[in-house]
């Protein structure tokens, strides 16, 4: 079989080159919209989050009949067009929880005690730490915005810091129950957090979320985290908002020098144990659909939900 990875490191090319070694494999370090300059014959593509999936690109690949993005979040694959052309989608689900959610901490950590101020400080030799006041978890009342992996990974996280917990998401789970979380509707969730959390991925029902209109809801002294894609908040907002925000979304550089805002680049899962991860998940698809079984991790009923088909 014919396939083309895009979006590679050397790890990714040793990994797969070893465990599908009796395929014609195709390595890129680019993105697909940068390497695919011409039609190619791949049956198989495997992308991660910087290749867009467009008509222009399924127009060069005939032959393609199934795709994986290794990654969670699919917002930059048009899954409409591919299910009208019969091609197989898969992600790579529930690898993000443990190193997003505890990235999303550190941010909060960050903020609430001014560690990345003191720490530029010291190594310039000021030992000055009067004006970093500080602000405890404990007892305080955190939003999570979406209980899935990382949103729920986020709520056992807080119940070790001693937080009261809310959460808004589409489903409720056991862990609501386990945790005693208010289990309730976004407004709510808006108003009575201290710190809020997203945790949600970027779907037409969940972009712009958060926007001018319940934005207002949201207590200025509120601390919000979002390692969630970027655009879940209007985009204005980012640049309106008096609260503290923490993002690893940053699209924007000169948001980064807002004294309001802690941006990262996107590095929230970049965590050794989460590489790995994502390799062995996306080899298990790719088998899966080698060996003509079902995919573990096929897309197909959230795109039919998301996108109403």
């Amino acid at each position: 079989m014919k396939i083309a990875f895009f979006e590679t490191t050397p790890e990714e090319k040793a990994f797969f080159s070893e465990r599908l070694s009796g395929h014609e494999l195709h390595f890129f370090t680019k993105t697909i919209n940068e390497a695919l300059k011409s039609p190619a014959d791949y049956e198989v593509v495997s992308v991660f989050v910087h290749s867009r999936i467009t008509d222009e690109v399924l127009a060069k690949l005939p032959k393609l009949r199934y795709l994986q993005t290794r990654s969670t979040g699919y917002d930059h694959i048009k899954c409409d067009t591919l299910y009208r052309h019969n091609i197989l989608v898969s992600n790579v689900a529930g690898y993000a929880g443990p190193p997003v959610a505890e990235f999303a901490f550190s941010l909060l950590l960050n903020a609430v005690r001014k560690t990345h101020v003191a720490l530029q400080r010291t190594k310039a030799g000021d030992m000055h730490y009067h004006d970093l006041l500080g602000t405890e978890l404990f007892g305080k009342r955190i939003g999570i915005l979406g209980l899935g992996v990382i949103g729920e990974r986020m709520a056992r996280i807080a119940a070790g810091f001693g937080m009261k917990i809310s959460a808004f998401s589409r489903t409720k789970k056991p862990i609501v129950e386990e945790l005693s979380i208010d289990f309730t509707d976004l407004n709510s969730v808006l108003k009575t957090s201290e710190v809020l959390m997203i945790a949600l991925p970027l779907t037409p029902a969940t972009e712009e979320l958060i926007n001018s209109q319940n934005a207002t809801l949201i207590p200025r002294e509120t601390i919000i985290v979002n390692i969630a894609r970027s655009e879940i908040i209007e985009e204005a907002l980012y640049r309106t908002l008096p609260n503290t925000i923490c993002s690893d979304v940053c699209t924007d550089p000169e948001l980064a020098k807002r004294e309001n805002i802690l941006y990262t680049p996107h590095m929230a899962y970049y965590t050794a144990e989460a590489l790995e991860r994502i390799r062995e998940i996306s080899l298990e698809n790719m088998k899966a659909f080698i060996e003509g079984k079902p995919l573990p991790n096929c897309l197909k009923l959230s795109c039919e939900r998301e996108y109403g088909k």
